[in-house]
């Protein structure tokens, strides 16, 4: 595990489309709202919480950590998000995550972290299948990411292409990658098809 501090960045700036243009981050799930149960996890795990988001900033407010709308605008995508959160982070590492993914693993940071080495990013991989948004960034990158934002790219894997990349293997707790991106998988959610909630306090 890294000695450096690391701020952990949930990414809740889309828009929701393949769930009817709402905010997903604010969908009740087991009585919470998704971000609530993506806090829960990420918190113990990271020195702060910075949360991207492009609506609803007063709600995410209440939720008692930095809110980071994007800077680059127009709904750019992940990327956009990791550049406010990284602009927003007080630490030399920063994770992030997304605002549909609320089963994240609980080992997420230290797994990230082991692996870092000297590379400039580490991403979770299960499979083949390497997921972008569970990663672990230097903050140093901001110019080299901002410069690509602004020049019009926003493919995030051309950008992690052009990077110092480790690919860390987490076929152990695939199913922790999950992500609700539909009203269908929120009613299953709910249902208890993938976790068994805790009640509301």
């Amino acid at each position: 595990m890294s000695a450096q501090k690391i701020s952990g960045v949930i990414l809740a700036g889309g828009q929701g489309r393949r769930m009817g243009g709402v905010d997903k981050g604010l969908q009740l799930l087991g009585g919470k709202a998704m971000i609530e149960h993506v806090i829960a996890r990420l918190a113990p795990q990271v020195d702060e919480i910075v949360i991207n988001a492009n609506q609803n900033l007063d709600r995410y407010g209440q939720l008692g950590h930095t809110v980071a709308p994007d800077v680059t605008g127009g709904f750019a995508g992940p990327l956009a998000g990791l550049q406010a959160g990284l602009q927003a982070a007080k630490f030399p590492l920063v994770v992030t995550a997304p605002c549909d993914s609320p089963f994240l693993p609980a080992d997420l940071v230290s797994r990230l972290a082991g692996a870092l080495g000297d590379n400039q990013l580490a991403v979770a991989k299960t499979g083949d299948q390497p997921h972008p948004v569970f990663a672990l960034v230097r903050r140093d990158v901001l110019e080299h990411l901002t410069a690509y934002l602004s020049g019009g790219g926003r493919k995030i894997d051309a950008w992690y292409a052009s990077l110092r990349v480790v690919e860390v293997p987490f076929d152990d707790e695939a199913e922790a990658f999950s992500n609700i991106n539909t009203r269908e998988e929120l009613l299953a959610g709910e249902n208890g098809a993938r976790v068994d909630f805790p009640p509301r306090p």
